[in-house]
Order: structure tokens, then C-alpha cells, then sequence
């Protein structure tokens, strides 16, 4: 049995979006592109008729994997988790035991990180250290540089 996705409704949106666009502008689009290249005649020495011929594929290809993941995506909401520890979708306040620095995640899906964001994984060395624990325990994860320890101050949606 495939593997589920959770997404949250905004993300799921944007991937439908994504796709329909695809779908319409995008194919039509390449076609336009194929169609060009077609007319400069010889397609065995046509480089510009395989390059959109490999847009094609490429843009296929990107519709299939988002379609594949549509399929498998069950949708949750921050209002049907408990804000008596850190799941999913949670939003914590952790401070850096070691240098007093304050930050604040969102624990989301792989499909929905997005550091510049604030939004990490559930399965980042982050995300698997906070899940699970509750207001006032202290995380403990590590990285590369070695270990750095963050206090849950808070857990919010």
C-alpha cells in the first residue's frame, strides 16, 4: 500500500494549481515549442526540436509525480491536533540552550518544508527531536558542528 502524504489544504490548492497549469499553459506551450521546431525541417539534426521534446518529457514527468502525490495525500488541519505536545503541523518556540537565541517552527510534511520559511520536516533531524515532546522538555539534536539542546517554551497552532 502506497505511502500517505500529509498536507495541509493550502499546500494541497498550490499542487492542484501547479497542476492544472501544467495541464493547459504548459502543454500548450511545449506543443508550440515542438510545432517551431518541427517547421525548421530535419529532425535528426534539430536541436531546438529535442530540447522541447525534453521539456515535454520533463513537464510529463512533473504532472505524473504531483498527480502520484495527490493520489496518496491525506489532509490535516492544525485544529484537529492536541496542543499537548509536538505533532505535526504544530508550531513550537524553542530556545538554543547554549546561546540563549529564541526561533520559532512549523513541523510539517517533506512536501511542505520550506526553511526560509520556518516550515521543517517531520523527519529533519529537527523535526524528529521535537515530535513527541511536550512544553518545557528540552531537545536535544545533532548537527553537523555537534550537539545543540532547544527548551520547548511553547506549542501553538
Amino acid at each position: 500500500m502506497p505511502e500517505v502524504i500529509y498536507m495541509t489544504k493550502e499546500r494541497v490548492r498550490e499542487i492542484e494549481e501547479e497542476v492544472r497549469n501544467l495541464k493547459t499553459k504548459g502543454r500548450k506551450e511545449i506543443a508550440q515549442k515542438i510545432a517551431e521546431a518541427r517547421s525548421h525541417g530535419d529532425l535528426s539534426e534539430n536541436a531546438e526540436y529535442d530540447a522541447a521534446k525534453q521539456d515535454q518529457e520533463m513537464m510529463e514527468n512533473r504532472i505524473s509525480k504531483m498527480e502520484l502525490t495527490l493520489s496518496r495525500v491525506q489532509v490535516i488541519s492544525a485544529d484537529e491536533m492536541p496542543n499537548d505536545k509536538i505533532y505535526i503541523l504544530s508550531k513550537v518556540k524553542l530556545k538554543n540552550k547554549t546561546n540563549g537565541s529564541l526561533i520559532d517552527y512549523m513541523l510539517v510534511s517533506d512536501e511542505e518544508a520550506d526553511f526560509e520559511k520556518r516550515k521543517i520536516s517531520v523527519t529533519s533531524p529537527i523535526g524528529k527531536a521535537l515530535l513527541g515532546k511536550s512544553l518545557g522538555d528540552i531537545a536535544e539534536i545533532n548537527v553537523p558542528a555537534g550537539r545543540i539542546q532547544y527548551e520547548i517554551l511553547d506549542i501553538y497552532k
